[in-house]
């Protein structure tokens, strides 16, 4: 038993995990169509490596994945684990007694293969079934199919399963790759071929280089030992000299240094200066707005002084009023209290003259009644008829004696209301034009008010902008003074940079010589040093001065004839040595390389720089090959890039020379000549605007000072408005208050007399009634006397002496009682009078309180008055003498202002002192500084040759240093070095390694050669031995499985012949296989002859004919019998059995007879539509059971 299990899930039409054990020789797999039989077969196919899609039924890959149903999603994944027994060791290169091997896919594509659970390649898990029989190209699974394709397909390609079946796959592998590998080998040989003949032609002429090369060195070698002890001698004299200059320089720095401070100090004392001025301002400011505000409260005072008399004035002027009221009254009063007295006078003689008529009227009637008595015998009626007439008569009297004294009464109202009227109208008249008046006067006191108000609002404003205006002052002066500290100190700079420029300090000596004679006119054609000709951005300056380096000051010059003339001037003069670049001779070179798009680059150095077109070549020549980089990484990545083709300086001045030696360390950002004059051109370019700044600010601060004053004449000039309107106010609210007072009394006296109108008109109309009665009662009187009288005179017409005495006593009585009624009547009029009188002459007594008490107060108020005058004048004088103070001291803050100028502008003197004394030492410094920066330039460029040409240290080179004779001897060698070299044209220094590089190569290249022609001949070997074994064990396993075929098919077909031919016996390892059979009792036929059924047969009969020469463990066959015949069924089943023993079977089949023989059935069954299910029988068991042998 060697195939043990098959665990499948997500495989097709299994989604779950379904597990077959193979136990016995012969299992069968059946059940109906549709219900994922061949899927089985397929999963063994597919774990054992299968990448052919269609061999396993299906369009993609993917289809072997569960796609899901009506019921189920589909899955993600297929996996499918093949366990075979190892017991036997089948396996050789496994030890394990059990080998399972699985197969997962995922839906996404990636495979995976596992041999007991370890990873795997697939090559893996094909090796493993290598001639085994097994396997995705072996003959132990026979699908659907696949048994007629045994010999419906060409001879030729037969061989297949016939070599699998011969056990020479491997050995075809074997030689197929070591006929690659000869392949390749033939192609090495041809490429050694080709470079050993390249070589060839370089050898030779490489050793002539090489030669060259060697000589060039050897001369190199000696002028470089020479040139370094040159430049270290020179770099000796120089470190010197450079002592000196340090010590010099030193001594000038702390000259500057002292002059600095003395400047500083001056400038300290300076700011002090203006320090102490601005507290002077500033305190004079403080004195003035005090005397403005004591000025101001001064002038509050004189006007509440003012005001304060004006209400004196006011309260004087009403008290003199008010007298003259008082007056008038009083004359009044009296003139009332005589018409009083006259009245009770008046009344004392009416009352004296109705007593004498009462004692009359008493006498007359005596007699009347002794008349009576006398006539009251004889004529008693007619007495009394006499007695009533005599009533009557004295009741009309009494009526007429009232009647009088009431139109006494009327006249004398009539005249007092004609009196009232008149002063009613000129009260009336007073009070119009007194409301009129003081109408006038509230509008003017408003409009005062408003004006005192709007003046308050214009003084606040004033103040605010005056606040603002001495701010902004204050600001413009602070910003004249920083500007004019400025300006002074970049006039300075700028002077004392010209000056440098104009004496070419920073220059060598040569420099200066040459600059000085050609200003001169004694040299012609010079147009000065390279570092005058161009300017920069400061960004590039430190940059450019570097890479420039002592070239700055080479010295441009029309023509060569030019320079000659220049060096000849120097060497007679004996002005040191400088180099001259002819326009005429130098030629501008430029970067070629495509670097513009490179990280970190800024620019070619050449174009960096602005200068005359004039010059193009020259700055091309000394910077066109050199690229501005801004750090050093950029630099060395560029550098890397292009293999060090060009110079390469950073923007803070590190060097990358051609060929790869770099230069760097700190460097001055200030101190250059480049520097110098990028710094003057800024400085001047911003004095333009730095002066006109200060300008603008000067006229700024005029402007803000002039705005200034403005405003504080504008605020003086509102408070007078102010003092003004208050004084207006105050004046107003007098006269006003005044006026209240007199329309009061004014509508007081008006109500008075229109009372007394009224009660007057009360009178009249009371006194008209009166007399309309009277009058009707004395008619009554005198009609009811009439007839009295009548009818007496009727009773008495004989008594005519006694009537007469009678009548005449009757008229005397009439008499008299008209008179006293006339009297009592004219009384009651005179006390009525008096009462009136006396009413109004207690109205007058309350008025004159009323006044009297009016008066106290104006004479309380000016009293009030005079004491607050005296308090303000008190005030007044304090501030006056505050101001005078205040005065005094503003006089004595102006006198020290005065000073504090003269001591300022005496300091200022001092200040351009030091400050000339300062330029003096900074000039003497700069001097000695760029001395000692040109020596150690100099220094640094000896330095630098020592570097760049030999890429040697100040410490290797003195190792090398030899002593010299004398520096002209080495001189002269050098120059004859030089020649010597020149001579020698261009040499190839690398022609030395390139040579020995290439004759190294050559050498090993032809050994490589012959090696490989060695291995060429091994592996032919190798390809000719496999052949033989390959020839040998074919021709033998082809002879055994003709005889097995023989032998199969006469056993399956109880009869005829059959057998294997070879196309070409001469080459049986390529020529194709022939299969030619004879049926029992037919004629040999070829094999596209046969019926259908016959073909299947044949092939069953070879299939069976190669398991019985190589087994294999196990063999899976899927419906191979489906075109038999229920007999040869049989026979192919019984057959099976036979071999069975060395074989495991595994069937997938419909028909009876292969299932009769099978030992363990598996039904596979599909309840659920899309999803396969397994039923397992084992047959054995069963016929154990039922007792069937």
């Amino acid at each position: 038993m060697y195939l043990k299990a098959l665990e499948i899930q997500g495989f097709k039409s299994f989604p779950e995990k379904t597990v077959l054990n193979f136990g016995e020789d012969i299992t069968a797999i059946v059940g109906p169509n549709g219900s994922g039989k061949s899927n089985i077969s397929d999963a063994i196919r597919w774990v054992m490596g299968e990448q052919n899609s269609r061999q396993l039924r299906g369009a993609k890959m993917e289809d072997v994945i569960f796609g899901g149903t009506e019921k189920r999603n589909q899955m993600g994944f297929a996996q499918v684990t093949l366990v075979i027994d190892n017991t036997e060791h089948i396996f050789p290169t496994r030890e394990e007694a059990e080998v399972a091997v699985t197969r997962r896919y995922y839906r996404s594509g990636e495979s995976e293969y596992y041999i007991n659970k370890q990873s795997v390649r697939l090559k893996d898990v094909n090796e493993l079934f290598m001639d085994t029989g097994m396997g995705r190209e072996g003959y132990s699974i026979i699908g659907q199919g696949k048994i007629d394709e045994i010999l419906s397909v060409k001879s030729g390609e037969r061989r297949e399963i016939f070599e699998e079946a011969a056990g020479i796959s491997k050995y075809r592998h074997r030689k197929e790759e070591s006929e690659r590998k000869l392949e390749r080998t033939e192609e090495n040989l041809v490429r050694i071929n080709d470079k050993i003949a390249e070589l060839e032609l370089q050898v030779e002429p490489l050793r002539q280089q090489a030669e060259t090369a060697k000589k060039y060195l050897v001369l190199r070698d000696e002028l470089r030992v020479l040139e370094i002890s040159v430049w270290l001698e020179q770099l000796q004299n120089l470190r010197t000299a450079k002592l000196k200059l340090e010590s010099d320089t030193a001594l000038a720095k702390e000259e500057c240094d002292r002059a600095q401070r003395a400047l500083d100090e001056s400038y300290a004392l300076g700011e002090s200066f203006t320090e102490q001025m601005r507290r002077n301002d500033m305190d004079a400011e403080s004195l003035r707005g005090q005397v403005t505000e004591s000025d101001s409260a001064a002038g509050e005072e004189a006007a509440a002084i003012a005001v304060l008399q004006t209400s004196i004035d006011h309260n004087n002027d009403s008290l003199r009023r008010l007298e003259q009221e008082l007056t008038n009254a009083d004359a009044r009063r009296e003139n009332l209290q005589g018409q009083i007295d006259a009245q009770l006078a008046h009344i004392a003689e009416i009352d004296a003259s109705a007593a004498d008529l009462e004692r009359e009227l008493d006498d007359l009637l005596e007699k009347a009644r002794s008349l009576s008595d006398s006539a009251r015998g004889a004529a008693d009626e007619a007495e009394s008829l006499r007695a009533q007439e005599a009533l009557a008569v004295a009741e009309a009297a009494d009526g007429r004696a009232a009647l009088s004294a009431l139109q006494a009464g009327l006249d004398e109202a009539g005249q007092r209301r004609v009196t009232v009227r008149q002063e009613l109208s000129d009260a009336q008249e007073k009070l119009e034009s007194s409301e009129k008046e003081a109408k006038q006067n509230r509008r003017a006191l408003n409009d005062a008010k408003e004006e005192a108000q709007a003046v308050q609002n214009m003084i606040q404003g004033h103040s605010l902008r005056m606040d603002s205006r001495r701010q902004k002052a204050e600001d413009a002066q602070a910003q004249k003074l920083d500007l004019t500290m400025k300006v002074r100190a970049q006039d300075d700079r700028i002077r004392l940079l010209t000056e440098m420029e104009k004496e070419y300090e920073g220059f060598n000596k040569a420099v200066k010589t040459v600059m000085q004679a050609s200003e001169k006119s004694t040299l012609r054609g010079v147009h000065g040093p390279v570092a005058g000709l161009m300017t920069t951005k400061q960004e590039y300056a430190v940059a450019l001065e570097t890479a420039l380096g002592a070239a700055l000051q080479n010295i441009v010059v029309d023509r060569e004839e030019d320079a000659k003339a220049a060096i000849q001037f120097l060497k007679q003069r004996d002005g040191g040595r400088a180099t001259f670049l002819p326009l005429t001779a130098i030629r501008g070179d430029v970067l070629r390389e495509n670097i513009a798009g490179e990280y970190g680059f800024v620019g070619v150095a050449s174009e960096l720089v602005r200068y005359d077109s004039r010059y193009d070549g020259i700055f091309k020549n000394l910077l066109g090959r050199t690229a501005v980089m801004e750090d050093l990484d950029s630099g060395i990545a560029l550098a890397r890039k292009f293999r060090n083709a060009f110079r390469i300086v950073t923007l803070d001045g590190q060097i990358i020379n051609r060929g790869g030696s770099m230069t760097g360390g700190s460097a001055s950002r200030s101190s250059g000549v480049l520097s110098r004059a990028n710094e003057l051109e800024r400085l001047t370019k911003a004095q333009s605007t730095l002066h006109g700044k200060l300008t603008d600010i000067s006229q700024q601060a005029e402007d803000a000072q002039r705005e200034l004053q403005k405003a504080e004449y504008e605020l003086q000039v509102a408070k007078e408005q102010q003092r003004k309107a208050e004084d207006d106010v105050l004046t107003l609210q007098g006269k006003q208050d005044h006026y209240d007072i007199l329309l009061e009394s004014l509508r007081l006296s008006c109500e008075t007399m229109e009372q007394e109108l009224s009660t007057l008109d009360r009178r009249e109309q009371d006194g008209r009634a009166r007399i309309e009665t009277t009058r009707a009662a004395i008619e009554s009187a005198e009609s009811r006397a009439a007839a009295l009288r009548q009818e007496m005179q009727s009773k008495l017409a004989g008594q005519s002496d006694l009537t007469e005495q009678t009548n005449r006593l009757a008229q005397a009585v009439s008499d008299k009682k008209a008179a006293q009624a006339a009297l009592h009547a004219e009384r009651d009029g005179a006390q009525r009078s008096v009462a009136d009188l006396r009413a109004l002459q207690a109205d007058m007594v309350s008025d004159r309180t009323e006044r009297d008490a009016l008066a106290r107060q104006y004479r309380a108020s000016n009293e009030q008055a005079q004491a607050d005058i005296a308090a303000h004048q008190t005030a007044l004088d304090e501030r006056n003498a505050r101001t005078a103070a205040l005065r005094q001291r503003l006089e004595a803050l102006a006198q020290e202002k005065l000073e504090l100028e003269q001591q300022r502008e005496q300091h200022s003197r001092n200040s351009r002192q030091y400050n000339d004394a300062l330029l003096n030492a900074m000039q003497a410094h700069s001097k000695l500084q760029q001395k000692l920066e040109n020596s150690t330039m100099e220094e640094g460029q000896i330095l630098e040759k020592l570097w760049e040409r030999y890429e040697l240290s100040h410490s290797d080179a003195m190792e090398q240093r030899v002593e010299l004779e004398s520096v002209p001897k080495a001189t002269r060698r050098i120059a004859e070095l030089n020649r010597e070299i020149k001579a020698l044209g261009n040499p190839n220094i690398g022609a030395i390694e390139e040579f020995d590089r290439v004759n190294t190569r050559y050498t090993y290249l032809s050994d490589q050669r012959s090696d490989v022609e060695q291995a060429k001949e091994e592996l032919l070997g190798i390809i000719d031995q496999i052949t033989q074994q390959m020839t040998t064990i074919f021709a033998e396993q082809f002879r055994l499985l003709n005889e097995s075929f023989q032998e199969t098919f006469l056993e399956l077909f109880g009869g005829g012949k059959a057998r294997l031919e070879l196309e070409d016996e001469e080459d049986i390892l390529n020529c194709g296989i022939e299969i030619k059979v004879q049926p029992p009792g037919k004629q040999l036929k070829t094999i596209t002859l046969l019926s259908g059924g016959e073909k299947a047969f044949v092939a069953i009969a070879l299939y069976f004919a190669i398991l019985k020469v190589h087994p294999t463990p196990f063999c899976v066959m899927d419906e191979i019998e489906a075109a038999l015949d229920e007999a040869n069924v049989v026979r192919y089943a019984r057959y099976m059995r036979r071999i069975a023993g060395k074989t495991q079977f595994i069937v997938i089949t419909h028909r009876r007879g292969t299932m009769e023989e099978a030992d363990v059935l598996y039904g596979v069954t599909m309840q659920e539509k899309g999803v396969s299910r397994i039923l397992t029988i084992n047959l054995n068991d069963m016929a154990k059971e039922l007792h069937i042998k």
